[in-house]
Parts: structure tokens; C-alpha cells; sequence
């Protein structure tokens, strides 16, 4: 597990992926020698939250307790998350479509169009599923922060507990079946290096929007459980 102490060039190299998050936790790379309490004071941002999140991205078994939850600084939760999405919509999936495109080139008109469709319609599942989250589940966080929430039973949290609980493995599961069909039925003669790209990419979206859904799942909405026994 990293710790405060953990050099944070350290974390680049036991999991290459923290350097995605960085953008998103409002820290640049240049850190040299200094460790991650050192780097999250520089930046001005809480090294206990940087520590929870790249530990959840790197170590699978990982879940904060909720005693590690009652003492840390949310107040950067919803705007990483928020900054997630911006991530994916923004940046990865024009990427993932580009590379698609290429590969899609000079193969069969109806296999195209028929792949096309699918990402495009997985593309707005994922658009829809994070409107739901910022207009339905992140403001119940905020009203936990104003404790205005007395009752721990409240239905519309536990509605919201199950639907993002679906909806992130229905996602995941979809980018599955996409590497499936492109594994099983992409023609020989597809441009190598878009098809590569694009199946890299797939598979390191996969993994990141999958500890996405464990931050929301082991992170916000326990807290959101916590919060609101406080305030009651």
C-alpha cells in the first residue's frame, strides 16, 4: 500500500495508469523525489484522498474503512468524479472512435455500420449514466455536507445504491462484448496498428472506468451512508 511517505515517482512506476489520473486530481508530473504528502501540499490538495484513490486504482483488494472515510477530506470527491467523466467523454471515447474508424476502413459495409452503431449507442449509455450521476446521486452528497439529510433509510439513496451498482457492470460488460466481436469477427486484413490501439484502449478503459465505479461504490456511497447518520 502507498502511504504518505511513498515517493510519488514511486506510484508512476508500480502502476503506469496513476499518470491518467493526475490531470484529474489537479497534479502535474515533474514531482522528482518527493513524496506524495509533499507533492499533494505543493498542489494544495489532500494527500490522504490522492493516497485512497491511487491505492484503489492499484491495489484490487483495497476498500477504505469507514473509519478512514470519517477522517478524510471529501472535498475533492465530486470534482474528481466529475473530472472523471469529462475524461472519458472528452478524451477517450473520441480516441476509441477514431482508431474504430480506421480500423473499420475497407471491411464490410454492414460489419461497419453494425460496429459503429454499438459504440455509438454505447457511447451515449455512458453519457446518460453520468447525467444521472451529476444531477441525481452527486447532489446527495452535498446535502449530506449541509446535514440535512435525518433519515439513514432515506429510499433514494438506496435506489441510487443499486442503479449505479447495474448500471457500472452493464458498462463494463459492454466493452467485453465489443472486444469479443472485434477478437472473433474483425477481418484479417484490418490496419494492424489502429486495431491495436483500439483494443488497448478498450482494455484500459475497462480497467479505469471499473475502479471508477469502486471509488463511487466503496467511496461515495458509503459516505453517503455516514454522512447522513451524523446528521441525523
Amino acid at each position: 500500500m502507498f502511504t504518505k511517505k511513498t515517493r510519488f515517482a514511486d506510484m508512476f512506476s508500480a502502476n503506469n495508469n496513476l499518470v491518467l489520473l493526475m490531470p484529474r486530481l489537479g497534479i502535474g508530473l515533474g514531482v522528482g523525489n518527493l513524496t506524495v504528502d509533499e507533492v499533494s501540499v505543493r498542489h494544495g490538495v489532500s494527500s490522504d484522498f490522492v493516497l485512497m484513490v491511487c491505492n484503489i486504482y492499484t491495489f484490487r483488494d483495497y476498500v477504505p474503512t469507514q473509519e478512514e472515510l470519517a477522517g478524510m477530506d471529501m472535498t475533492m470527491l465530486v470534482p474528481y468524479l466529475r473530472a472523471s467523466h469529462t475524461y472519458y467523454v472528452k478524451e477517450r471515447m473520441p480516441h476509441l472512435e477514431r482508431h474504430l474508424t480506421g480500423v473499420l476502413q475497407n471491411t464490410d459495409k454492414r460489419y461497419a455500420e453494425a460496429m459503429m452503431l454499438f459504440f455509438k449507442q454505447y457511447r451515449q449509455e455512458m453519457c446518460d449514466h453520468f447525467e444521472y450521476e451529476e444531477k441525481d446521486v452527486y447532489p446527495l452528497l452535498q446535502q449530506c455536507g449541509r446535514m440535512k439529510m435525518a433519515n439513514p433509510q432515506n429510499r433514494e439513496h438506496r435506489g441510487a445504491s443499486v442503479r449505479l451498482a447495474e448500471s457500472h457492470e452493464g458498462m463494463v460488460d459492454k466493452i467485453s462484448d465489443l472486444l469479443q466481436i472485434l477478437y472473433k469477427y474483425m477481418p484479417s486484413h484490418a490496419d494492424t496498428e489502429e486495431m491495436n490501439e483500439l483494443i488497448f484502449g478498450l482494455l484500459q478503459l475497462s480497467s479505469d472506468f471499473e475502479r471508477h465505479a469502486a471509488i463511487e461504490e466503496h467511496v461515495l456511497l458509503p459516505y453517503l451512508n455516514l454522512a447522513k447518520r451524523v446528521g441525523k
